[in-house]
């Protein structure tokens, strides 16, 4: 009598019963659905220990990257299962984020082109820097951490296409258009030593009309072992929120290194005020490896079409270019 032949049957290790492609792969598919709740819920992580919430929030675009892994480990495992669970994250991230990758809009004649960089002060060429920041064309070019001698380099650079100026502290605005009523803006946490100014207003007198402008560089954020510490910038960012809401002219452009991004709830004095980037990533920082885009441009009465990055300078941060369409 011939032999029989027995066909294989795949069975799970724990309970010996047949496995299959919609019972392999549950570790990958429970990754895959508390990456899609991060992503979707990430204002309900707790930031009262160690600013849990800000440090997610900071590099939320990248827990996109997590489906990588995961897609291999369902490919390898054959599961369905892993395979469906994947198309959550992926709709989570492509509601948030996927805006920003589309095609920039049509420029509009008035628009305002806008350039946003901190310098470094330790920047050794700031004269190619600002040189290379008018080569984009921008009516506004607002830098922070200015500081002597590298500051006269910056005027005298910047003085034939640039003819209007403010610099207020570490901060200032060069304009194509004349600017009025410039002087600086008190963002200063307590705690920090009398001469730290970091901020300026002015009203830009645009082809469009009046448009006040500030210029902002909010206090550093550190991560340590425990945690982010985050308290002075969180406090200035509520100071200038403050500023913005008391500006009486309706349009306001806000440039700045803000030191978060415009995910980051510490920013929300800010972004529920201003308008952000509707296309463009454009990550600023660090300039060798860009992880995070914490120099911003915002608006009100005014929409910012399209941020980009500018080719590295001498600064540990990347330039940002962004295009306004003036209400």
């Amino acid at each position: 009598m011939s032999p029989v032949k027995i066909s294989h049957i795949r069975r799970s290790p724990r309970d010996g019963h047949p496995s299959s492609a919609w019972t392999r792969g549950r570790v990958v598919a429970v990754v895959a659905v508390l990456t899609a709740l991060l992503l979707m819920g990430h204002g309900a992580v707790p930031n009262r220990v160690g600013g849990l919430g800000s440090l997610l929030e900071s590099f939320l675009p990248w827990l996109g990257v997590v489906v990588v892994p995961l897609l291999v480990l369902a490919l390898v495992r054959r599961s369905a299962l892993a395979l469906v669970a994947l198309l959550l994250p992926v709709a989570a991230w492509t509601y948030l984020f996927g805006g920003l990758l589309l095609p920039a809009p049509e420029p509009g004649a008035d628009d305002l082109v806008v350039v946003q960089h901190n310098v470094s002060d330790e920047n050794s060429d700031p004269s190619g820097t600002a040189r290379a920041l008018a080569d984009a064309g921008p009516d506004l070019i607002a830098l922070q951490e200015l500081v002597s001698p590298a500051l006269e380099v910056y005027e005298k650079t910047l003085a034939p296409d640039y003819p209007y100026r403010t610099v207020q502290g570490t901060v200032g605005l060069w304009s194509k258009h004349p600017l009025a009523d410039a002087g600086p803006l008190d963002i200063k946490p307590r705690g920090i030593e009398e001469g730290w100014n970091r901020g300026l207003r002015a009203v830009a007198h645009t082809p469009r009309g009046e448009t006040a402008v500030y210029v902002a560089h909010l206090p550093s954020v550190r991560v340590r072992a425990s945690g982010l510490a985050s308290s002075w910038r969180d406090e200035s960012a509520g100071l200038l929120g403050d500023a913005l809401s008391a500006e009486e002219l309706s349009r306001v452009i806000l440039l700045g290194d803000l030191n978060g991004t415009v995910d980051d709830r510490a920013l929300d004095p800010l972004t529920t005020r201003m308008n952000v980037a509707e296309r463009g990533v454009a990550l600023s920082f660090p300039a060798a490896f860009p992880l995070a885009r914490i120099d911003q441009v915002m608006a009100r009465d005014a929409r910012v079409g399209h941020i980009r990055t500018l080719p590295a300078t001498g600064s540990d941060h990347l330039p940002v270019a962004a295009r306004i369409t003036l209400g």
